[in-house]
C-alpha cells in the first residue's frame, strides 16, 4: 500500500474511531454482508467483533480494523493515537472470549494481548498493512496494545493452534 501523508491517516483514524460512526458502520456492514466499501479498506479488513462489556456484562458489537495473520486476526488498540485507550481493549483484557463477524459469517475466537517478540513481529505486520498505525503510535505517549484473536473449535474448547 502507498504511504499517505500523516494528516490523512489522522483524519481517517478520527472518523473511524468516532463513537457516532460505529452504529452507521455496523448497519452498512450488515446490509452489504461485509462486502461493502468499508469492509476491505486501506490495507486492512473491517470486521465486527462481539464481546461482553467488562462492567455491565452486556454484549457489545464493535466495528474494528483488523489485520489477518494466518487464521488469526490482529486488533490494534490505537484509538487513532488518542491518549485514551479504546473501551473495547479493556473489555478484551477482562474477557477474551469474542466473536468475529466477517463477510456474513460469525466465528468464536479467544483473544490475548501480544507481548515481547510476538508484539514486535505483529507490529511489523500491522504497519506493513496500514502505515497509519505508526502515525498513531507516534502521536501518543501510551503503549498501543495488539490483541491476537485465535479461532476456537467451540466455546468450551481451547483455541486452535495457529501460526505464531
Amino acid at each position: 500500500m502507498a504511504v499517505l501523508p500523516r494528516p490523512v491517516y489522522q483524519a481517517i483514524g478520527n472518523v473511524l474511531t468516532h463513537p457516532r460512526f460505529h452504529p452507521i458502520h455496523r448497519r452498512l456492514y450488515r446490509l452489504t454482508g461485509g462486502r461493502g466499501p468499508l469492509s476491505r479498506a486501506l490495507g486492512m479488513d473491517m470486521i465486527l467483533v462481539g464481546m461482553r462489556g467488562r462492567r455491565t456484562g452486556e454484549p457489545r458489537i464493535v466495528p474494528l480494523g483488523a489485520v489477518r495473520d494466518g487464521e488469526r486476526w490482529i486488533l490494534i488498540a490505537s484509538n487513532a493515537g488518542k491518549a485514551q485507550m479504546p473501551a473495547w481493549a479493556y473489555n478484551l483484557r477482562a474477557d477474551g472470549a469474542v466473536t468475529v463477524e466477517d463477510r456474513g459469517t460469525t466465528t468464536p475466537f479467544q483473544a490475548h494481548e501480544a507481548t515481547g517478540e510476538e508484539f514486535e513481529r505483529l507490529w511489523r505486520v500491522v504497519t506493513a498493512a496500514y502505515p497509519g498505525y505508526q502515525v498513531y503510535r507516534d502521536r501518543t505517549d501510551r503503549a498501543i496494545p495488539l490483541f491476537v484473536l485465535q479461532p476456537v473449535r467451540d466455546r468450551g474448547s481451547e483455541p486452535v493452534a495457529g501460526e505464531a
